[in-house]
Formats: structure tokens, C-alpha cells, sequence
């Protein structure tokens, strides 16, 4: 099976939240060490979110390009969301989200990989999911607003993110992780195959199959 990451809670002596947000949340608390040490330790307490590299024939991957202003770039991401309701499958919020910032929709879904956005600072975990089959959606496109009113979407070539990823001129965490992931999926032994069915469960984020 290889090496794995285990589950694991240290004693919690105390504990309170100084900031709740809309989405988001700030708790501190006082954690006991290996060595009877009690520490405090602050971290953002995030809902989990879902990004969605869509593949189409040309091996071209759908890109949005937004403005984040906490890190003041304008960057380029794949679609991706929060997970807003509590025990929602992620993988109808993956299709919701590549429905309304791409207006397409996907025949094949599958798991390309998991990971926690920053586990020194946030309880944020994200699923990245590969869309094949793709299509344009029926209907009206999803109106945008806010920072999203005037994203930009493109498809750009999956070995042409790859190299922005490795030159250092993509920074976005679920890109870059999405796009090495695909790369090393297309080129282990059994391809693409070998990734799990969309519906695999996700233990830092139980939900509702």
C-alpha cells in the first residue's frame, strides 16, 4: 500500500472562535504536546472545496483567470468552488461549479487527487476532479458577479500549463497540483484508468453518496 497519512487529534485544552466570517472562520486553541507542553495554535476553519480539471479531446484543460485579493494577482485557476452545504457530495458541487464558470458539462468523472491547502494554517481540504466527454451546457449561462463579473475563460494546452507551472509564472495551489497530477497520471503505468471512481469516499470530508 505504500506510505500513508494517519488520522490523529491531540488533547484540545481549550478552545473558542475570535472571528466568524461568512464562510469562514478563526479558532484558537490551546493543544497538548508530545511533551506535556500546552501550545497555542490558530487556524482557519474552512467549509472544503472542489476544483474541476475539465480535459477536453485536444488535451486542452479549461482555465478561468481571476483577481484574489488577499495575494494582489490576478491569476489563473481551474473552476472550483466551496463546499457550501454541510455533507454535500462534491462531486455535484464539482458539476455545479464547472456548469456555472465554464457553462459545460462532462460524460466521465473521476478523482485525480486530494490534498489540504495549507495544513499549518487551515483545516481546508480540496478534491481535485478529471471531467472528460465535455460539452457545452443547455440553457442560460450563470450570471457572474463580484470578483467573477469579469473572469476570463480559456483552454490552453495541458503541456503548456505544465511548463508555466514548473517556470514559476502559475501559482494558483489547485492548478499547479491539478495539472502535475494529470501529468503523472497520463504517464504512470495503466494511464488514466488508474484513478479512482468520482464517488470514492473522502475521510476529511464524509458526505452523502
Amino acid at each position: 500500500m505504500g506510505i500513508a497519512d494517519t488520522a490523529e487529534s491531540w488533547e484540545v485544552v481549550a478552545s473558542r472562535t475570535p472571528f466568524e466570517g461568512a464562510k469562514t472562520a478563526v479558532r484558537t486553541e490551546q493543544v497538548r504536546m508530545p511533551d506535556d507542553a500546552v501550545v497555542r495554535r490558530d487556524y482557519q476553519v474552512h467549509p472544503g472545496s472542489v476544483c474541476v480539471l475539465a480535459l477536453d479531446e485536444d488535451g486542452a484543460v479549461i482555465v478561468l483567470r481571476q483577481y484574489r485579493h488577499p495575494v494582489r494577482h490576478r491569476l489563473w485557476e481551474l473552476p472550483a468552488g466551496l463546499l457550501d452545504v454541510p455533507g454535500e457530495n462534491p462531486l455535484h458541487a464539482a458539476q455545479r461549479e464547472l456548469y456555472e464558470e465554464a457553462h459545460v458539462k462532462a460524460e466521465d468523472w473521476r478523482v485525480l487527487v486530494d490534498f489540504f491547502a495549507s495544513p499549518g494554517g487551515s483545516d481546508e481540504a480540496i478534491r481535485i476532479f478529471l471531467a472528460r466527454g465535455l460539452s457545452e451546457a443547455e440553457g442560460e449561462r450563470y450570471k457572474m458577479s463580484d470578483e467573477e463579473a469579469d473572469m476570463e475563460t480559456a483552454r490552453i494546452p495541458l503541456t503548456d500549463l505544465v511548463g508555466g507551472v514548473l517556470a514559476g509564472r502559475i501559482g494558483n495551489p489547485g492548478l499547479v497540483t491539478g495539472v502535475l497530477a494529470l501529468s503523472a497520471a497520463l504517464a504512470a503505468p495503466g494511464g488514466l484508468d488508474t484513478l479512482r471512481p468520482a464517488a470514492s469516499p473522502w475521510p476529511a470530508r464524509p458526505y452523502e453518496a
